[in-house]
């Protein structure tokens, strides 16, 4: 397919929505319906910039034995989700500081150690250019309410066991299901 055009359709808050036109192999045309956090793209060089726009933690207890998972209320759903905890890196964040923060934000946990962190990945690669980088490590401390009084979040730790029934019961977003799924597996 050959880039053609790029037409912005509509500004919100914190998305945008854009029209992407291609060139097919057949010599037609494809419109590609798409959203952003970007609210400024005008080619193709701004639809993969290399810049993550937010955090993904995948968080251990500190014997490896639990994950913590948030339990999720997600307005798009209109259910609640299980999820790893997440959201956008701020302006002149980098990553691991977005990580603490957002940790302790959503959960009232400490983020001990980073073990890792994953490289850029895309949260919705069908329908958005969002990006995030996941950081892997350990927390500890006490849980307590989300400081944002539009999120409803219930974190918890759970076992390898528990895991797999609540994968088995109820609805995950994608990559914390695959990799809830992969890791109670494994021995």
């Amino acid at each position: 397919m050959k880039f053609l055009a790029i037409e912005k359709k509509l500004d919100g808050e914190f998305i945008h929505r854009y029209d992407l036109t291609y060139e097919t192999a057949d010599g037609g045309r494809k419109v590609y319906e798409m959203i952003s956090r970007n609210g400024d793209i005008r080619g193709m060089k701004e639809l993969n910039p290399g810049v993550p726009d937010a955090v993904v933690l995948i968080m251990h207890d500190a014997a490896g034995e639990k994950v913590l998972l948030n339990k999720e209320f997600r307005l798009a759903t209109g259910a609640w989700v299980y999820n790893f905890p997440a959201g956008l890196i701020d302006e002149g964040e980098k990553p691991e500081e977005s990580a603490k923060r957002e940790l302790w934000e959503e959960t009232g946990l400490t983020l001990r150690t980073i073990e890792d962190i994953i490289p850029i990945s895309y949260s919705a690669v069908g329908f958005s250019n969002e990006t995030n980088v996941c950081v892997v490590g350990t927390a500890d401390g006490e849980f307590r309410e989300s400081t944002s009084v539009v999120e409803e979040i219930e974190p918890g730790w759970f076992t390898k066991e528990e895991v797999r029934a609540l994968i088995q019961k109820y609805p995950f977003a994608a990559r914390t299901q695959a990799y809830c799924y992969a890791w109670s597996k494994c021995e």
